[in-house]
């Protein structure tokens, strides 16, 4: 079991157990007794008060040797002189509680890491939730917005039909307008040739000399045309024969005597 965690912690990486850094440690780093360690810059701001406190756990490091700090990659002289002259069981209890720092950071991460994918799940349950949700009312909205456009389209085409029919009404009004409009001209054109064509009746009886025709005037009042003809003439013109006690009269007489 110890090998096998040995094995796991060697593909490990340290980080720095500060919640404000978790970088990855190298070089000189702070260790406590509690199996946390720290970068160098946290280490030296953290543990310089007395007592120290390790800021992970809250445990009182006041021992001489509940933290120190060390080098991660020591060089050659030291690891070989580090445990020498030291009994087998020493050198071995030393590497134990050596790899129980590593497997307890590997388990402290790991935890972290199950309890911050158990976070995205719950958060991943929440957000297909609400996602769910809003699927539910934006498909209420849809079916809702299709019957209205059902409904809208029923009035649509209940106003085109009205709008047919009132453009065939409007057709055969037009087809009556031009058939009056043609009746209309063919009796301007009848009126107009008759007012040219129709000579005087009867000539004036004072011996004037007959007219060639007779004026013709045109007043036009809306859509209707007045001609004044030679009955018109004959009306405004005509000379009455005079009588007896006209001064005319007696002037006809005399001549005839």
């Amino acid at each position: 079991m110890l090998h096998l965690s040995a094995i796991s912690a060697s593909k490990f990486t340290l980080l720095c157990s500060s919640h404000k850094c978790r970088a990855k440690l190298s070089g000189f780093v702070w260790v406590t007794a509690c199996s946390h360690v720290y970068c160098d810059q946290h280490g030296s701001e953290e543990f310089s008060r007395t007592p120290a406190i390790c800021p992970a756990c809250s445990s009182m490091l006041s021992g001489k040797l509940d933290v120190f700090r060390t080098e991660l990659a020591p060089s050659e002289q030291y690891k070989a002189m580090v445990l020498v002259g030291l009994q087998p069981e020493t050198v071995l209890e030393i590497s134990h509680k050596a790899l129980d720092v590593w497997t307890y950071q590997v388990n402290q991460e790991r935890m972290l890491m199950e309890y911050n994918l158990s976070r995205a799940g719950g958060h991943v349950l929440q957000m297909e939730k609400c996602m769910i949700q809003q699927s539910q009312s934006k498909e209420l909205e849809l079916n809702a917005l299709r019957g209205e456009i059902a409904s809208l389209k029923k009035v649509l085409e209940e106003y085109k039909r009205k709008y047919n029919e009132v453009l065939e009404r409007l057709n055969e009004r037009n087809g009556q307008y031009q058939k009056l409009q043609g009746l209309l001209d063919s009796l301007r054109m009848h009126t107009l040739g008759t007012g040219e064509k129709d000579p005087i009746s009867h000539p004036f009886t004072t011996g004037l000399v007959k007219p060639h025709s007779s004026p013709s005037f045109l007043a036009t009042e809306g859509d209707r045309f007045f001609s004044l003809g030679p009955e018109n003439a004959k009306t405004s013109f005509q000379f009455s024969t005079p009588t007896r006690d006209s001064p005319i009269f007696y002037q006809e007489k005399l001549s005839l005597t």
